[in-house]
Order: C-alpha cells, then structure tokens, then sequence
C-alpha cells in the first residue's frame, strides 16, 4: 500500500483575513465567477467585505443562502444555482456543514473550491470529503473527491465572535485525531484517501494532540473574553488544520464511528459532532484498553474545556440496553471505521464500551469533587 499524504493547495489564517479572500483568488488565478454558498449570520457579517474586496479585485460573484442541512436535496439545490449561473469556483462560508455542500457542488461541477469556516468547531474545511446527513439530521454517508480545497482560508476575527462551545466542539474533534491515527496505522488500514499513513501525518496528529493539551484551557478563557491571543490562534489551527490533515492523511477509528451511532439517537441531535466525537475517543480508548493514565488524562482535558464525558451529557440518561444496541450495531456497520481496529469490534463489544466509559467518567468526575 502506498503512503499518500493530502492537504488542500493553500491555507490561509489569521485576523480580518476575509479582507484577503478577493486577492488569493487572483493569485492562484481563480478569477471567473464565484458563487458563494453561505449561512445566513455569515452572511449578513460578512456581505459588505466581499462586496468591496470583489470589486477591487474585479472578481464577479452570487451568493445563496444555505439551507440548514448537508442534504442530497441541499447538494442538488446548489449545483442548480451554480449551472444558473454559470459559475466557475464554489466558494463555502459558513459552519462544517456548509463546507460540506460547497465541496460537494463543486465536485459535481467539477470546480475550484474554497472553504471559508466562521468557526472552528470540526475538521471539515480542509478535507476532501463530506458528510451528507437526511434533512432531518441523521447520518447517512460520506462523499470522498478527488482533490482537497484549492483554498482554506480562515478569519480569526469571525471565529471568535461565535459561540465559544463550538470551539470547544471543534477540540472534541480534534482531540480523536491522535489516537485515531495511531490505531489506522498499527492496524495498517487505509487513511481516508485510501494509502497508508505518512511521517508527516503521525507527527502532525501527535502535534494536534499536544496544542489541545496545552492552550485548550486557555484558548477557551480568551474566547469567553472575544479576545483573539496566540493561544486561540494554536487552537483555531489546531481544530481546523492539524485535525483536518491529521485525520485525512492518518485515518478513522472507533471515535468517528461512535459518533454516527449517537446520531441515531434523536436525544443527541442538538450535540454538535465533536461532542459525540469526544464520547467516542473515550469509547475507543477503553475498548481498546488504554493505560488508565493516558484515559485520565483525556478525561481530565475534557472535563478542563467543557467537553462531554457521560451518557447523560448527551442527554442519554437511563440509557436501556436495546438502544444502546441500535447505537452500538450502527457504529459497526459495514464500511463503519471501526473496523480499521486491529483487532474484530463487534457491537457487542462497543455496547461494554459504551457503559464502560460512562461509569469510569462519573466516577472520575465524583473523585475530582470530593
């Protein structure tokens, strides 16, 4: 199996960085018209700045607002709007899930692609791949394309005017990175690009690992001020560069599959994906039984940052066995990542690992009470 490494053509981050948006297309000759696909706050945030930085750059665009839900129907909706037209690069501005559509669309179209998150809640912008759920937010698959974004370019100074948990949340994701990685690379599975792990992939997850363990709490206080310091910065990155590499070019594991079961649980539906994702690093770690002091030390980050680590937190209290069943058999269903163990991960196995690591939290959390 060959060692493949990916990453989009260029990344860009840092304060007021939307202002540069218009001049990086014009460098990597990008220049026909753009259709913007966008939620509705980064819209209304954002609308005057592209306006004028367009304009200058004399780059023609439209805009349409996205619909909530990276849907087959919201995929469809905006390949219609890119024949109408008649665009020639897909612009993303918005959460995971409008970056999911953007990639989509312009894979459809076969277009240039950019991803402009305004938060740092998941790994997404950086990816050559989206997670396509019903319109009633239940998993359903994923879409892999042949190439990553030609530009990720994230502004510092929209990230930190949004709610501080989705940060956080985006640390959930991040903090599956590492040990997700190194499972698909003991097992010697495919990354999510289909080649094995890289030098390069292993450091950047392991280094993705330590930013959380070091600025997370920090990054967090700063947040809750709206003041953008180095450490929020090494999370932004952290969240959104070294995760999305990490994950790609290192591969998935239980975490990411614990998190598709939680989805079929409507109570989970109003959890952002790295507050399942988080659950479920601690779910892998225990199935896979991990030293008991790197598991506290996870759990000790989590509990540090706001992260969920119990069954109730994601208001699966008095969770009964038979739908922790249904959790636990789609977390394993065909295709699943779970299978990229090195060793055979039946449902039943996830179900133990699922009570298991929600009695270890509630008990760790009750000894740091006392």
């Amino acid at each position: 199996m060959l060692s493949i490494f990916c990453s989009p053509a260029r990344y860009v981050q840092g304060r007021d960085a939307t202002r540069a948006l218009a001049p990086e297309l014009r460098k990597l000759g990008l220049t026909t018209r753009a259709l913007i696909i966008a939620s509705p706050t980064a819209r209304k945030q954002l609308e005057p700045i592209w306006r004028e930085s367009f304009g200058e750059v004399g780059i023609p665009y439209d805009l349409l607002d996205f619909g909530g839900e990276c849907s087959m129907p919201e995929i469809a909706r905006g390949k219609m709007e890119a024949l109408r037209v008649g665009a020639g690069v897909i612009i993303g501005v918005g959460g995971g899930k409008t970056l999911d559509t953007a990639r989509a669309v312009a894979s459809e179209e076969d277009k240039p692609v950019v991803c402009c998150p305004t938060v740092a809640a998941s790994d997404a912008p950086c990816s050559a791949l989206s997670v396509v759920y019903s319109p009633e937010g239940r998993f359903e698959k994923c879409l892999f394309y042949k190439r990553n974004p030609d530009l990720v370019l994230v502004d510092t100074s929209v990230i930190v005017r949004a709610p501080v948990r989705l940060l956080i949340s985006g640390m959930g994701d991040a903090l599956a990175t590492r040990f997700e990685a190194e499972t698909a690379r003991r097992a010697h599975k495919p990354n999510a690009v289909g080649g094995a792990s890289s030098l390069a992939a292993a450091a950047i997850a392991e280094l993705c690992y330590h930013t959380l363990l070091r600025d997370g709490f920090s990054a967090v206080a700063a947040a809750k001020a709206g003041a953008i310091t180095p450490a929020f910065e090494r999370i932004v990155e952290a969240n959104t560069l070294l995760s999305g590499l990490g994950f790609e070019s290192g591969g998935l594991a239980v975490a990411h599959s614990v998190h598709n079961g939680l989805t079929t649980a409507p109570e989970t539906h109003d959890r952002l994906h790295g507050e399942k994702v988080a659950f479920g690093t601690l779910v892998q770690l225990v199935l896979e039984g991990r030293d008991s002091v790197l598991v506290e030390e996870v759990m000790g980050f989590c509990e540090s940052v706001g992260l969920p680590m119990t069954l109730a937190e994601l208001g699966l209290e008095n969770l009964v066995k038979s739908r922790a069943l249904a959790i636990a058999e789609r977390a394993v269903a065909v295709g699943e990542t779970a299978h990229n163990e090195p060793f055979t991960v039946t449902a039943n196995a996830i179900l133990d690992a699922l009570y298991a690591t929600d009695a270890w939290s509630r008990a760790f959390k009750a000894a740091r009470e006392r």
